[in-house]
């Protein structure tokens, strides 16, 4: 029989989005041309020649979709900035105009009672920085501080809780070493060089948004993480799935919270040492107030070895492949808290693409993704009670959107977009997912 479980009061329940995959707008107000502009353009980066220009029309719809937001009853959400909107070139000249929106956004989010988390970079770097080595290049992550700098002045009066980056290994291994992200490169051994880069512009961000915020300024940053589990108990399958684990998991966790880099990762992706300059890693790992956490599948680890699958027997998958797991998020969660114990946490993006179909009547019935929710929800409740301390989860993603290299064929929303029209539609996900705002908790099994 189903029991009920009540989440903490006052916990937080949003939405995320990102700046690219929904605002359009492209060349309008004064934004420059970011690298996901540019990579949309070169033949083949985007698998249905889809690009960002319009997306969800989210620069001229925003009343539109914070009157949705309201609808559901969130109590945050998670949107990001578009670095070129704000300065064109990168650096230098500010865009008052780029500024202005984001003013109006929050604004508007505030009316409505909705707490705005901001995430600073979710990868739409100014083309104009790539075009002088991007994130290879040491003098970007001064720019970075410079722009946070910026933001935080003109909305640090109403904005509490910053997140400087997300998914910095996605950007370092999607984006520069295999090139299946912008800005595309296939520079494999210069892995360990960007990835420190972007976890020193964390570093310096921080003291910056902190002395511009008006109010208490809350900040963190957020990371992609997974479970690790062998796919079998082979001792090979262990073995593998220990390196494994030591790689992906604590590349940007060590850093972060000890101050120092996993040798094992940079051993297991046969990466050179990055360029340290003294003070950096004190910088790097400066007390945060809170960890990010994106959660979407766990990783299973095969060995060449032991002949087993890394394909769970029995086990759901989603569009893009990825295994329902919602124990990975508990176990992820708990795992965390122990290793490191920040001092809170917030699930930062946790959902699912399936094939939606948008009805007659303007419903979706995605029962698959209110189950994954549902699953995953359950889990954090369990997390919880295990003393981890989780503040906050936001649904990714609030709307249907430009799902990177997978264009407009993926959607993850809770509320529908039919992309001729720009009609949104709130799923079944959705509504569900309001009444389980609405009673701070739902029926677990």
């Amino acid at each position: 029989m189903a029991e009920f479980q009540q989440f903490p009061a006052g916990f937080l329940w949003g939405a995320a989005t990102a700046s690219f995959q929904i605002e359009g707008a492209a060349n309008e107000d004064g934004k420059g041309p970011s690298i996901w502009d540019t990579f949309c353009k070169v033949p083949g980066a985007i698998f249905t020649g889809d690009t960002g220009d319009v997306a969800c029309d989210h620069y001229h719809r925003y009343r539109e979709d914070v009157a949705l937001m309201q609808e559901l009853g969130l109590g945050a959400y998670r949107l990001s900035i578009s670095w070129p909107r704000i300065f064109p070139t990168g650096r230098g000249q500010v865009n008052i105009k780029g500024l202005d929106f984001y003013d109006r956004l929050v604004d508007t989010l505030l009316e409505a009672k909705i707490t705005p988390f901001i995430t600073l970079y979710h990868w739409d770097l100014p083309q104009a920085l790539q075009d002088q080595g991007g994130w290879q290049n040491r003098e970007t992550c001064h720019a970075f501080a410079e722009y946070a700098e910026v933001v935080v002045d003109r909305l640090g009066d109403r904005v509490q809780h910053w997140i400087t980056h997300n998914e910095p290994y996605v950007t370092t291994f999607i984006g520069h070493m295999i090139g299946h992200h912008a800005p595309g490169l296939h520079e494999y051994e210069a892995g360990g060089q960007i990835a420190h880069h972007l976890l020193l512009s964390h570093g310096l961000a921080l003291p910056a948004i902190r002395a511009a915020s008006k109010v208490q300024a809350q900040v963190g940053i957020t990371l992609s993480l997974q479970p690790v589990y062998p796919a079998s108990q082979h001792e090979a399958d262990v073995a593998e799935a220990a390196h494994t684990r030591a790689r992906v998991y604590n590349w940007f966790l060590q850093p972060l919270f000890l101050g120092t880099y996993p040798e094992e990762a940079l051993q297991g992706y046969d990466l050179p040492s990055p360029k340290i300059e003294d003070g950096d890693m004190e910088l790097i790992s400066a007390p945060i107030d809170f960890l990010g956490v994106n959660y979407y599948s766990p990783f299973r680890v095969a060995s060449s070895l032991s002949g087993s699958s890394d394909r769970r027997p029995g086990a759901e998958y989603t569009e893009m492949g990825w295994e329902v797991y919602p124990e990975g998020l508990r176990d992820l969660l708990v795992q965390i808290n122990q290793d490191y114990a920040p001092p809170a946490l917030y699930v930062t993006e946790n959902g699912a693409a399936f094939d939606d179909v948008l009805g007659e009547d303007g419903t979706v019935n995605d029962e698959a993704r209110q189950r994954y929710l549902e699953g995953h929800l359950c889990m954090a409740h369990e997390a919880i009670q295990q003393g981890v301390p989780l503040k906050g989860y936001f649904v990714w993603s609030l709307l249907d959107n430009f799902e990177w290299t997978f264009g407009y064929s993926k959607r993850f929303g809770v509320v529908y977009v039919d992309y001729e029209s720009q009609q949104r539609f709130i799923k079944q996900s959705g509504n569900w997912y309001g009444e389980v705002i609405a009673r701070n908790g739902l029926d677990c099994g």
